[in-house]
């Protein structure tokens, strides 16, 4: 079983090392099976076809982000702090993958079958509940005043989001965000974080 297992893992870090680099939709199964050394029916043993293997890439990227957030979650700091850190993390993250959501564009992307829509929808969830959590606490410990934990955790979201979509937007499509604009993005998170904290105290 185990060995199962890592040969499940070595197959999606091989897939998303082509996934980064080529991006999801100009990637073959074939190609992802020569990078490996393994043969075509053995990754069709683990993934019978593109599209679950793009889940099992997905639940990787999500399950090591939540790894990451939820060990920073047991530490002691102000809620300022914590914000801050989740937006670092995040931000790592979208740098590294962010070749993965050129891939969506295409109308008969894998990114766009509804199944992964609704999983997608429910990661979406789980951040949004850990991160009402996170208010939730501050609210107890008197940090920010009382209010709907829920609704203020989606709209903080969101609003990091539209900062992130208007990155993507303003940039040209096909090459990578410069450093600078990456820095300008990850810096404008933080000056939004601080300012919605400050309305909610």
């Amino acid at each position: 079983m185990v060995e199962i297992d890592k040969k499940r893992d070595a197959i999606i870090e091989g897939a998303i090392k082509r996934f980064i680099h080529y991006g999801i939709n100009k990637t073959t199964m074939n190609e992802i099976a020569d990078d490996l050394s393994v043969s075509k029916p053995s990754l069709y043993y683990y993934f019978p076809d593109k599209n679950s293997l793009v889940f099992g890439v997905i639940d990787k990227i999500f399950s090591d982000y939540f790894e990451i957030i939820e060990k920073d979650k047991s530490t002691e700091m102000s809620i300022e702090e914590r914000l801050t850190g989740f937006i670092e993390v995040k931000h790592r993250f979208f740098q590294k993958y962010y070749m993965l959501h050129l891939s969506g564009g295409s109308p008969d992307s894998s990114l766009n079958s509804d199944e992964l829509r609704e999983h997608f929808m429910k990661m979406k969830l789980k951040n949004e509940h850990f991160h009402a959590d996170i208010f939730r606490a501050a609210m107890e410990r008197g940090e920010l005043a009382k209010d709907d934990a829920d609704k203020i955790a989606e709209l903080y979201l969101e609003s990091l989001a539209g900062i992130t979509s208007l990155c993507i937007l303003h940039g040209n499509k096909e090459l990578f965000p410069s450093k600078k604009e990456m820095k300008a993005m990850l810096e404008k998170q933080i000056n939004l974080s601080n300012i919605f904290l400050k309305g909610l105290k």
